[in-house]
């Protein structure tokens, strides 16, 4: 494997590291690859261990790698695809919807949450929790909020709590025809529970995207979409399978 050392530049020595390091993962790693140890590393980019440090974090930070206790720095997958084109899709839970549903609480929602489904300040709806897994791990956590009359035919008996009952709300509000929908992307910072369902810190950076769903001239649900920002991107239309990589070369010796 060959060497590369940062040369001068009016930039911060680490940012420069980052770049080169950047290049020999798209061009000497694969996917789920572990790294040299930060004495090789250092040494072979010809740097401070505190300086390989700030670049390892900034990667990390921005989806390139993963640190694993245990395992070490390890190349991270290709961030998730979030489509936020305005078309009209399908419900929540339907056919090829990769979210796995969690739990499902009957309680009053947020007051944006209220305003947007058009509901009473006290009027409880049902609150669907779902999380978007991929590689082995969490990537998103959702919150869908709908309101007792988008599915009228719930039945407690059928689906009594937790995973079941989320499922059921999906499957009930899959029986509305969807006249469309409208959504909102926004960075924002992980409050608490994000950052447990997450595994990140409180206040790390996360992506929101919010989404309420039409049917029969009413919003008949709202959903709060939480993703981890370094492991996402945003996607539009048939823009979605765009990726832009440095031209692969073979590893030197």
């Amino acid at each position: 494997m060959g060497t590369t050392q940062p040369e001068t530049v009016p930039e911060p020595k680490y940012w420069h590291l980052k770049t080169v390091i950047g290049e020999a993962l798209d061009s000497e790693f694969a996917v789920g690859e572990i790294l040299p140890n930060e004495r090789e590393l250092a040494a072979r980019f010809g740097v401070a261990r505190a300086t390989l440090r700030q670049a390892l974090d900034q990667l990390e930070l921005e989806g390139r790698l993963q640190r694993r206790r245990g395992v070490g720095t390890t190349v991270a997958p290709p961030r998730v695809g979030v489509d936020v084109s305005t078309s009209p899709n399908d419900w929540p839970g339907a056919g090829g919807d990769a979210w796995q549903a969690a739990d499902c609480t009957l309680a009053v929602p947020p007051a944006a949450v209220a305003r947007a489904l058009d509901t009473e300040g006290d009027e409880t709806v049902h609150i669907v929790r779902r999380l978007l897994v991929t590689h082995g791990r969490p990537v998103a956590a959702e919150l869908l909020y709908v309101p007792a009359p988008s599915v009228p035919d719930l039945s407690a008996i059928d689906a009594p709590a937790g995973a079941t009952r989320a499922r059921a709300v999906l499957r009930e509000l899959r029986r509305l025809t969807l006249d469309g929908q409208d959504r909102a992307v926004e960075l924002g910072s992980a409050r608490a529970d994000d950052a447990r369902e997450l595994d990140r810190l409180p206040g790390a950076p996360v992506l929101v995207v919010t989404t309420r769903y039409f049917s029969g001239g009413r919003t008949a649900a709202a959903s709060v979409a939480t993703y981890r920002a370094d492991t996402c991107r945003l996607t539009f239309g048939d823009a979605g399978d765009l990726e832009i990589r440095q031209p692969s070369r073979r590893r030197a010796c």
